[in-house]
């Protein structure tokens, strides 16, 4: 990577670069987070167990 800082004035400081690197980690984990609900295969057994754990008390 030679020459990708051609000179000083191109550098950021490091309060600007840990701002970036914050921006750039929440907007990861809003884009990546898990589906909240379940396949409605698994959710039918889901609602299936807790049929049984309601009859069973």
């Amino acid at each position: 990577m030679a020459g990708h800082f051609a000179n000083e004035s191109e550098q950021i400081d490091r309060r600007t670069s840990r701002s970036i690197c914050d921006a750039v980690g929440e907007r990861l984990q809003q884009s990546l987070r898990p589906d909240p609900r379940l396949p409605t295969h698994l959710e039918q057994l889901m609602d299936e167990l807790r049929k049984r754990e309601r009859e069973s008390h």
